[in-house]
């Protein structure tokens, strides 16, 4: 896909500050949606000790027949992420695309991950849990966020990461999300591609707590992506944070709200939440790995534990941007990233959302008319770090760079030539 060369990014003046005006108004704003209890959404910055403590959790009104409610979670993310107008070039006529910055939910931490983790830790450390352990492919960014957030909690972190069959049995290196999960002192354990899709994923997280069992252990086992039904909460509830920067906004109403998948959680959450709740956005997501149909089947029985009584189809809509496969891109993928960063000044992960951004504007392009005229909102769900794993790839579509020109004679000035 060709995009227009850099244009001028005009910002909405309002909307970036939701998350000051959310901090100063958020008491009459639950109270003035029926939203009771403590949310999960509260800004953690907003007290002296407040980030990373546990807290009283209560379900929105309109969730409160679910099951699996939680009752406390932990303040791990930067919340409310902030919404902004994007200016993406070629929409169709009338459309506009806002975006939600869930990769500014925090830096080690960032994405959208950590929204269902604070829930699933938090049971963790109910359940007198001593370690944790998951499931992802190398690079994975729940695997980076389960070990960051682990370590906060002073929980050990196992990782079990799916790899190539020629590197299975080499040092994994230290790019990208690897890098941080081995700073921080993560287990990793690593399997063949070909190994973890003949024995899969919940088979090889029980072998490593059966064998942590036997050596003493208390561990966790939190699924991959963090999608289970208790992780589907992370989404339930930010739906209910999009509600109230909504109304907080006055006259910004989403017909649609766009995502990429990767494991389910998150399109979970946020169909049920927008079904149930007021906002009633048409969800679409573009899935990055498995075909829609595994995903509406997976989506059902993360519903089904909530026993929402709601049939997958109905609530979501879901299309494949796989392409090559996962984690895997094509030239003119990676070009589509570096020109939105270029035209936009948003960075795209290559893995999600620059998949899930490329498959919404390529479907814009193809059918103009199911867009034409619609506000719709695109959830930015992270993983920048995932962007060194293509350096290679992406070298020679990174901007220029020149040796600075010196004139001989111009004179040095006191006080500019220090190195520091």
């Amino acid at each position: 896909m060709l995009l227009r060369p850099a244009l001028p990014v005009a910002f909405s003046s309002t909307l970036p500050l939701f998350s000051h005006l959310a901090a100063v108004r958020r008491r009459c704003s639950i109270a003035a949606t029926g939203m009771a209890g403590v949310s999960a959404a509260s800004p953690a910055a907003a007290q002296i000790g407040s980030f990373l403590s546990k807290k009283p959790y209560a379900p929105p009104s309109w969730a409160s027949h679910l099951a699996l409610a939680p009752s406390h979670t932990f303040s791990l993310g930067h919340f409310p992420t902030p919404i902004h107008k994007w200016n993406l070039p070629n929409l169709p006529e009338g459309t506009e695309v806002w975006i939600k910055r869930d990769d500014l939910s925090g830096m080690q931490l960032s994405g959208n991950k950590v929204r269902k983790l604070e829930f699933l830790l938090a049971d963790a450390v109910a359940q007198g849990a001593d370690c944790v352990i998951t499931v992802g492919g190398i690079q994975s960014n729940h695997c980076r966020a389960t070990a960051v957030a682990a370590k906060y909690l002073n929980l050990d972190c196992y990782l079990i990461l799916r790899t190539s069959k020629l590197l299975v049995d080499q040092d994994p290196g230290l790019v990208g999300n690897l890098l941080v999960e081995r700073l921080l002192g993560a287990h990793i354990d690593l399997v063949s591609k070909e190994e973890y899709g003949k024995i899969g994923s919940v088979a090889l997280a029980d072998l490593l707590k059966k064998r942590l069992l036997e050596e003493g252990r208390k561990p966790y086992v939190i699924p991959v992506g963090g999608s289970n039904s208790l992780g589907t909460w992370g989404y339930i509830e930010a739906v209910r944070e999009l509600e109230q920067q909504i109304q907080l906004s006055g006259d910004v109403q989403f017909d649609d709200i766009v995502v990429a998948c990767g494991s389910g959680g998150t399109i979970a959450g946020l169909a049920l939440g927008s079904k149930l709740s007021s906002l009633m956005a048409k969800v679409h997501a573009f899935s990055v790995c498995d075909d829609p149909e595994y995903f509406y089947d997976y989506v059902q029985g993360l519903i089904d534990g909530l026993q929402s009584g709601l049939d997958s189809h109905d609530i979501v809509s879901i299309q494949n941007a796989k392409g090559l496969g996962y984690a895997m891109n094509t030239a003119e993928e990676l070009k589509f990233v570096k020109d939105i960063a270029t035209a936009t000044g948003i960075v795209l992960d290559p893995v999600y959302s620059g998949k899930g951004a490329y498959a919404m504007l390529k479907d814009m392009a193809d059918n103009p008319s199911k867009w034409k005229g619609r506000k719709v909102l695109f959830v930015h769900t992270g993983g920048l770090l995932g962007l060194y794993d293509k350096v290679d790839q992406m070298s020679s579509l990174a901007g220029s760079w020149r040796r600075m020109d010196l004139e001989e004679s111009v004179p040095r000035k006191d006080g500019t030539g220090k190195m520091f």
